[in-house]
């Protein structure tokens, strides 16, 4: 497969903080080319499997989650050719994935490719290791807002979010989120986009995050981005892009909880220093 290296951005952050907004808008750039959540990396790394972490090999679970990507989610079983049949390691499994991105940008002409999956938050490192020029988008959201929308969603829908989170792990999440974007927010192949900013002056935000990408502002951003989203999003998660925007005034949050469980929420959350846009 000879497709020609793209520049590889990757789209992270809490889930529910925004991502599949922030990641409708930029797919809809004429040189940006998105798909559905991968999950690669998430499903390459074998952390539950301590021999074959010990090795460097592949976690079990990959192939299946990438037959369900490229037959079921992107009707794609082309793709799976280009998978290694007897190599085991993580690394030659992600070359193989970076090629797979560089082909379907290629098919479109598109110059980037943006991955979009919130859990490769945790796998920055093993991304910047294994893809050097990989640039990273941090996308976040005010804390009550995420914990509310993430309680509400996965309750919702427990069979995709593998049953409803209780609050201690909405709150969990979240935090989490917040100390890993710290952790590398600093480098210049990181940025960061405020959820709140970019729906109240969504040109403004999407001009930076055009520069940052090394391509011009183009208005097909603000006026696609609805079209782009129907092939990235499913609705059984609850990621349903309506008119692109989320309430930012707090609502759900005193919806979804009682006085003692916003107190308690708000009272985990009272230290968490707030972080600046690089």
């Amino acid at each position: 497969m000879g497709s020609k290296l793209k520049l590889p951005f990757f789209l992270v952050g809490c889930p529910r903080s925004g991502t599949t907004y922030l990641q409708s808008l930029l797919a809809a750039h004429p040189e940006i080319i998105s798909l559905p959540e991968t999950k690669f990396f998430h499903y390459l790394l074998p952390n539950n499997e301590p021999k074959r972490r010990i090795f460097g090999m592949a976690s079990r679970r990959l192939r299946l989650r990438l037959v369900t990507l490229f037959e079921k989610e992107m009707n794609r079983p082309d793709l799976l050719q280009y998978l290694p049949k007897n190599i085991l390691f993580t690394w030659q499994y992600t070359r193989k994935f970076i090629q797979i991105m560089n082909l379907l940008a290629e098919e479109q002409g598109k110059n980037i490719w943006l991955e979009k999956t919130p859990e490769h938050l945790r796998h920055i490192d093993y991304i910047e290791k294994t893809i050097p020029r990989a640039k990273f988008i941090h996308i976040q959201r005010n804390g009550v807002d995420v914990i509310a929308s993430l309680y509400e969603v996965s309750n919702q829908n427990p069979k995709f979010w593998y049953g409803g989170f209780d609050i201690e792990h909405c709150i969990d999440r979240w935090l989490e989120a917040v100390n890993i974007t710290q952790q590398h927010i600093h480098k210049q192949n990181h940025t960061l986009v405020k959820y709140e900013k970019l729906v109240e002056d969504t040109p403004t935000v999407l001009e930076e995050l055009c520069k940052f990408m090394g391509v011009e502002f183009d208005e097909k951003m603000l006026t696609d981005y609805q079209a782009a989203a129907k092939s990235l999003v499913r609705e059984q998660s609850g990621r349903i892009i309506n008119q692109g925007r989320v309430n930012t005034k707090s609502e759900k949050f005193y919806q979804v909880f009682n006085q003692s469980q916003q107190e308690y929420i708000l009272s985990r959350l009272a230290d968490v220093p707030p972080l600046a846009p690089s």
